[in-house]
């Protein structure tokens, strides 16, 4: 069960100490994911965005009727500590480090490279055939999910997939428009006046039914057929812009067709059926050649798997 606390809890303190309750370690765990650097350092760096209640406010949002970078970011810290309450983090540097490395080769090639604090990759601890992808950049990926990769290529259609939607922004498209209106009439005349409690409240209010609209949309419903269609789009262009074919992403889609369950829980819930998505796929390829890889590459996978 999701605890409802942990979301409120980081919000309400993301600006000011940047992490709280549960979803410290939620936190940590996604920044743990990320190659390159001490990335886990990070979390104490949210603490100098803000040293007041009314800072923490105008990070959450600053305008009636669009996000900036930033606030998308915090909107994707929260929904990731929410994933991270449903799924652990798997703990195995080796695989994390090397799905960081083709997620940050395959996001350069987006049309969004460069994301508010960049993208973030992270393994669950889950048998689930699952992948999700926060505002702003932090996709996650289960076990169950890897073991359908059997390539290289394979692995890097579903990355190409999720960072599809982060730059199609189908996260922030699940909001309720209503929000925007709501926030407005909070901030909107008097954007630099310090914020009265019952004004910060409403804030954090809108902050949060924003979350569980994500959550919803992103982990219970699933996105709409046409929002997994322009990720397919993309995916196949962001493979392609890296040498990576396409076709791999109708393997995959292949292998998983065979493991899903219709009656399941996660992916069959929440996307097209593999076999409508290969169909629309392939009306979109112009190749139909079979991937072909090199042997560093195949060894680079079954170094980085063998362990999964």
């Amino acid at each position: 069960m999701i605890k409802k606390h942990s979301r409120r809890d980081f919000l309400y303190y993301a600006g000011k100490i940047g992490v709280a309750g549960t979803s410290a370690y939620a936190l940590t765990s996604i920044l743990q994911g990320c190659v390159g650097g001490d990335i886990a350092s990070t979390v104490s760096q949210v603490a100098q965005y803000s040293d007041s209640i009314v800072k923490s406010g105008k990070a959450a949002m600053k305008a009636a009727e669009n996000f900036t970078p930033e606030q998308e970011y915090y909107i994707g810290r929260t929904v990731g500590a929410v994933v991270l309450d449903k799924y652990k983090p798997y703990s195995n540097t080796t695989v994390n480090n090397y799905v960081n490395t083709l997620g940050q080769t395959l996001a350069q090639a987006s049309d969004l490279p460069e994301t508010f604090n960049g993208y973030h990759m992270l393994i669950l601890d889950s048998e689930d055939i699952n992948a999700f992808a926060t505002p702003a950049g932090h996709i996650f990926l289960t076990r169950g999910m890897l073991d359908c990769c059997r390539n290289e290529g394979e692995l890097a259609a579903v990355l190409a997939h999720e960072i599809g939607h982060v730059q199609m922004k189908h996260g922030m498209d699940a909001i309720d428009m209503s929000r925007y209106a709501k926030l407005g009439a909070v901030i909107f005349t008097e954007g630099t006046k310090v914020y009265a409690e019952n004004d910060l409240a409403a804030i954090v209010s809108t902050f949060d039914d924003s979350i569980d609209d994500i959550i919803t949309t992103m982990v219970n419903k699933g996105y709409s057929r046409s929002s997994e269609s322009e990720a397919d789009e993309s995916a196949v262009t962001i493979m392609q812009r890296v040498g990576y074919n396409p076709v791999s992403l109708i393997d995959m889609l292949e292998v998983m067709d065979t493991r899903l369950k219709p009656e399941g829980l996660d992916f069959a819930k929440t996307h097209p059926s593999p076999k409508s998505r290969i169909e629309y796929i392939t009306g979109i390829i112009s190749s139909s050649n079979k991937p072909v890889f090199s042997d560093v590459q195949k060894k680079r996978f079954q170094k980085a798997m063998k362990n999964v």
